[in-house]
């Protein structure tokens, strides 16, 4: 009597490690496919410009003498670090970007402080505190130029005119200021407008310390002096310099306020409103072109370093989590 042996169900194969490597790349295009039309657009829109500008900047090229381009090399680059005025633009823009910053990260912080404390009324101030921030550029400079600097109808002046009458001064000073102190009134305008994009940034700092260290400080008869210099300080490094690098950032490259309030006039030419005369007054495109890769390098130098402080900080939030 023969019996049949009933045969066991074979599990399918496994798949290798060349098939899984496979799977998983397709399984990673397959997500990364609808990001495709944006970094092409983002290539297109930003990188080849770039590509171009730096082509141009290696030409001696005058658009009033077009059949006169010629191949240059890095003498372009040169210019830029020996002309005189190309070298005073880049002393205007350090001036203008540390007296920016310093100012508004001081302002910045008083504010930040202010506002960290519980008072009626809270809300509005810091609504009100935020509006400058909001105003487009150019009308905040004009706000300035006119409203407030004019010799003749400016606020300023106005506000002199009233002390003076109040102290009996029936012919107080009227100065011109942009024409008396036209780079700090060129500061003015900016720190007014940027001081609460610091705050902001120093009062997220603020209401993430931890309460109870705050507490406990203060149970020890720690004074707010005390409290503010060994807590509070430390924790805001990391929200100061990532203020300080994103305000240099937009500063270096500021020309809003430049050309509304001073139109580059009595040595107020920052660097990008020189590259601005340099391509569309003087049409020396290749020159022009190589001061903007220099403020393009400088800005991505600037940019990576604010873009290590803010890794570091979403590093410790995460860690403190």
């Amino acid at each position: 009597m023969t019996t049949t042996l009933g045969t066991t169900p074979q599990s399918p194969p496994r798949p290798t490690a060349p098939d899984r490597d496979s799977k998983s790349r397709r399984r990673a295009w397959a997500t990364r496919a609808p990001l495709l039309p944006a970094l092409i657009f983002l290539v297109v829109v930003t990188q080849l410009p770039f590509v171009a500008t730096l082509v141009i900047s290696l030409f001696d090229w005058n658009s009033l003498s077009p059949d006169k381009r010629a191949f240059n090399g890095l003498g372009n680059y040169a210019s830029v670090f020996t002309d005189a005025g190309l070298r005073d633009s880049v002393i205007t823009t350090i001036l203008l970007t540390v007296g920016v910053v310093l100012a508004t990260v001081v302002i910045g912080l008083a504010l930040a402080l202010l506002l960290d404390r519980t008072f009626f009324g809270r809300g509005v101030v810091r609504t009100l505190l935020i509006t400058p921030f909001l105003i487009v550029p150019v009308s905040a400079a004009l706000l300035w130029k006119h409203a407030l600097y004019n010799p003749e109808y400016g606020l300023f002046n106005g506000a002199l005119s009233w002390i003076g009458d109040l102290f009996g001064d029936t012919n107080p000073s009227q100065p011109d200021w942009i024409a008396d102190m036209p780079l700090l009134a060129v500061i003015a305008a900016l720190v007014w407008q940027w001081t609460p994009f610091m705050m902001l940034i120093l009062l997220a700092g603020l209401q993430s310390r931890p309460a109870e260290i705050i507490e406990a400080a203060r149970l020890d008869g720690a004074s707010a002096w005390q409290t503010f210099r060994f807590l509070t300080l430390p924790h805001l490094r990391r929200y100061l310099e990532l203020g300080i690098l994103l305000g240099a950032v937009y500063i270096v490259q500021n020309f809003d306020a430049v050309f509304t309030i001073t139109a580059g006039g009595l040595d107020t030419a920052n660097l990008p409103y020189t590259i601005y005369q340099t391509f569309y007054q003087a049409h020396e495109y290749g020159l022009a072109s190589a001061a903007g890769v220099v403020v393009v390098i400088g800005t991505i130098i600037i940019a990576t370093f604010a873009l290590r402080t803010v890794s570091s900080l979403f590093s410790e939030e995460a860690n403190r989590a």
